[in-house]
């Protein structure tokens, strides 16, 4: 089983520490099998194996775990408190009524070790949120990045430009490396995975009564990946489709779709202003393999996919990410970590010239002196422009030192 050493080194200096670890992230994205990874973990260290406690909502064993009270009776029952070290681990938490109250309880104990992961972002309620106020530690885990898809294909894979382009087309989710590698196969699985995905933790958490509604406003946010879109233009789309979505109740779709990491919500900065805007963001998935699951891989939609898969690396490397704005112009990602920031402009090819052209223009406007990349397919490269570093958008994805 290959490691998800990216998360594990996250994650493994917190332990021993009194700090709750929190693992969110789209379902079937590999939480369950990194916290059996982190479980292998604490064991080489010499924690007892009666000493770790697992419980994983999504197994019928565990069914009895209903509630708070249900959560501590069984980590009593096996890991009891005796002043000795001891780890839970609960996974999709949210599925145990009130789990909140038991955290907080096991976390009061220095010994206790507390891992939880959930399906949604809102798993640290307001409520949990202010009870143990500085005393968790969030680890947002995604599907796989192109580097460890190359991993789990092993000895399958091809060179590394032929299997980008299966991961263009695929996406990322980890239960695809045990499916035949065709379309109706992928595709059967990603379409599965999304239609839960939308029940589960979009239509039955949030209680919305008009799916058609929402499938159509998924339909045009996937179509239009990429785009700066608002809610009103998605109103008078769905409107002309013969689905009439007001206004407000497009932007409750959208708040209800975020929480379940399907979709993520890319804010506008104005580069000269200096401020981040309210209006017309962009969106992107949590996967890419989805969008193709629901609308089929399309050839001429190459541009708003490559984003996303920028976009897409971009997350897993911890950066925090905007789309920019100077002038009437674009930038495609205003990149920040550890208080440095980088700028991204990603084409497809970089021909004909104007292409180029345009797509240099807009970083040569800003007046800074932070990195600023340009990262499409082409394979053939002149020099750098004016500082402006090219890259080949497979060997960024292979480089984890870029953008630095």
């Amino acid at each position: 089983m290959y490691k998800r050493n990216i998360y594990i080194d996250r994650i493994r200096p917190f332990f021993g520490k009194p700090v709750i670890k929190v693992i969110i992230g789209m379902r079937r994205v590999g939480k369950s099998c990194l916290m059996r990874q982190l479980i292998d973990e604490v064991r080489e260290t010499g924690i007892s194996p009666d000493r770790i406690v697992y419980i994983d909502k999504e197994k019928y064993e565990f069914d009895a775990v209903r509630t708070y009270h249900d959560l501590m009776r069984y980590v009593s029952a096996h890991a009891p408190e005796n002043g000795t070290r001891r780890c839970v681990f609960v996974d999709e938490v949210q599925e145990i009524e009130s789990w909140e109250k038991a955290v907080v309880s096991l976390s009061s104990d220095p010994k206790t070790d507390i891992v939880i992961a959930g399906s949604n972002s809102r798993l640290l309620s307001s409520e949990l949120a202010t009870r143990i106020s500085g005393r968790y530690v969030e680890f947002p885990v995604f599907s796989l990045s192109f580097a460890e898809f190359l991993l789990f294909r092993g000895s399958k894979a091809g060179a590394p430009r032929d299997e980008f382009m299966v991961y263009t087309r695929y996406g990322g989710m980890p239960g695809l490396h045990h499916l035949e590698f065709t379309d109706e196969t992928i595709y059967q699985y990603l379409n599965s995975l999304h239609n839960t995905i939308l029940l589960k933790d979009v239509i039955e958490r949030h209680a919305l009564r008009n799916s058609l509604q929402l499938e159509a406003l998924v339909r045009f946010l996937y179509n239009g990946v990429g785009t700066i879109v608002s809610a009103k233009r998605i109103s008078e789309y769905c409107k002309n489709q013969g689905t009439s979505i007001g206004i407000e109740t497009v932007q409750n779709y959208i708040a209800a779709l975020l929480p379940s990491f399907v979709l993520h919500r890319v804010r506008r900065f104005d580069v000269r202003g200096k401020r981040h805007l309210e209006t017309l963001e962009k969106y992107y998935l949590g996967d890419i393999g989805l969008r193709h699951g629901i609308l089929g891989f399309r050839e001429g939609s190459r541009a708003g996919v490559l984003e996303n898969i920028v976009f897409h690396e971009l997350q897993i490397r911890g950066f925090s990410v905007s789309i920019g704005k100077i002038g009437d112009r674009e930038i495609d990602f205003i990149v920040e970590r550890n208080g440095k920031r980088s700028y991204i402009q990603v084409a497809y090819l970089l021909h004909p010239q104007e292409t180029a052209e345009r797509e240099f223009r807009v970083l040569k406007q800003i007046n800074d002196n932070y990195p600023k990349y340009v990262i499409s397919m082409d394979e053939a490269w002149g020099s750098d422009v004016e500082g402006i570093i090219r890259l080949n958008l497979v060997d960024f994805l292979l480089d984890a030192t870029v953008p630095g």
